[in-house]
């Protein structure tokens, strides 16, 4: 466990974690990655490059905690009145978010930091689909597992922004939410919610 595992919240603690943080943007904003070193981070945000080495390790564990902190959903999912329309809300704002030039720079720094920073994220949008899947429940919806609507909704999103040169579209979020609504349903036809939002 490092340090910053185990320190408490709030306090002097957080005070540092969000000045270190907001150089971090500050200086990206500024000059880029390749320019980025401890040093001027400590400077910009106001404390010794020890503080820094001792709470982060390095370089890059610090940029993939910024990148996990700038991950995490500030409002649950919005409401758009049935299961495959929220879901399909959601992916396609994901999918936007994910695969703009500041979105894969985020993946890059989190893939690059530790395994658990990965996690981190991995628990966010299981949190966001667990909102999602409540609110269809109380609906009286059939719903499928969180890891099922991870399996065919996200992962091939997320599939796609790393390996395939073409954007994906809000077509795509719409068939990958199809099919699973699908396979929920046990019906052949196309879900009329998806259809109405995605002609919008």
């Amino acid at each position: 466990m490092t340090a910053r595992d185990a320190a408490r919240p709030g306090g002097r603690s957080a005070r540092v974690q969000a000045s270190v943080h907001g150089a971090v943007r500050t200086l990206l904003a500024r000059a880029g990655r390749d320019q980025l070193t401890i040093p001027q981070i400590a400077a910009e945000a106001g404390v010794t490059p020890s503080t820094i080495y001792r709470r982060w390790g390095d370089l890059q564990e610090l940029l993939g905690d910024v990148a996990v902190e700038h991950l995490r959903p500030d409002a649950d999912p919005p409401d758009a009145g049935s299961l495959a329309a929220d879901l399909f809300a959601w992916g396609e704002q994901y999918a936007e978010e994910m695969a703009s030039a500041p979105g894969r720079a985020l993946i890059r720094d989190v893939m690059a930091s530790r395994p658990e920073d990965a996690g981190r994220c991995c628990a966010y949008t299981r949190q966001q689909l667990s909102v999602i899947a409540g609110r269809a429940r109380r609906r009286g919806e059939p719903v499928p597992s969180v890891e099922t609507m991870i399996d065919h909704v996200v992962a091939p999103i997320m599939y796609r922004i790393l390996f395939d040169a073409d954007p994906v579209t809000a077509g795509r979020v719409r068939d990958l939410v199809a099919r699973l609504m699908q396979a929920c349903t046990g019906s052949g036809q196309e879900t009329p919610e998806i259809t109405e939002i995605s002609s919008r």
